[in-house]
């Protein structure tokens, strides 16, 4: 499998995650850090439409397996339908947590995501998986 570069990551979609950040950003800035991840979510689901994006909370997809439904989890946000969100409220991201949106990732069309942390210090990870390395 070819390995995806963190250049892939800046350059997929950069006008329009940039502006998914800056939301981010905004939105940390507004409340702070110390509220269940449901809150943020709102708040940026919120936030993201007033700045014109389309958007869809608490998506599900569907996880397929040999062409079998095995599975099923909740994308926080999806973006004009190419962008996911995945946002938590922890300390620190881990690489548990970036493992989980990659998979994410794989099961889906879509090849950008963003690990957003609403923690005690906002954290952003640009997370890629091309469609022709699924």
């Amino acid at each position: 499998m070819t390995q995806n570069t963190q250049s892939d990551a800046d350059f997929l979609f950069k006008e329009k995650t940039d502006r998914i950040i800056g939301a981010f950003y905004k939105v940390y800035r507004t409340l702070g850090y110390g509220f269940l991840e449901r809150v943020y979510q709102n708040a940026l689901f919120l936030e993201l439409l007033d700045q014109g994006f389309d958007c869809k909370a608490q998506h599900p997809i569907h996880v397929y397996y040999d062409g079998h439904l095995v599975g099923e989890y909740i994308a926080d946000i999806i973006v004009d339908g190419i962008v996911m969100l995945e946002l938590k409220a922890v300390s620190e991201l881990n690489m548990d947590h970036e493992a989980q949106l990659l998979n994410y990732l794989k099961a889906t069309r879509m090849e950008l995501g963003l690990l957003l942390n609403f923690g005690t210090r906002p954290q952003v990870k640009r997370k890629i998986f091309l469609n022709k390395n699924k």
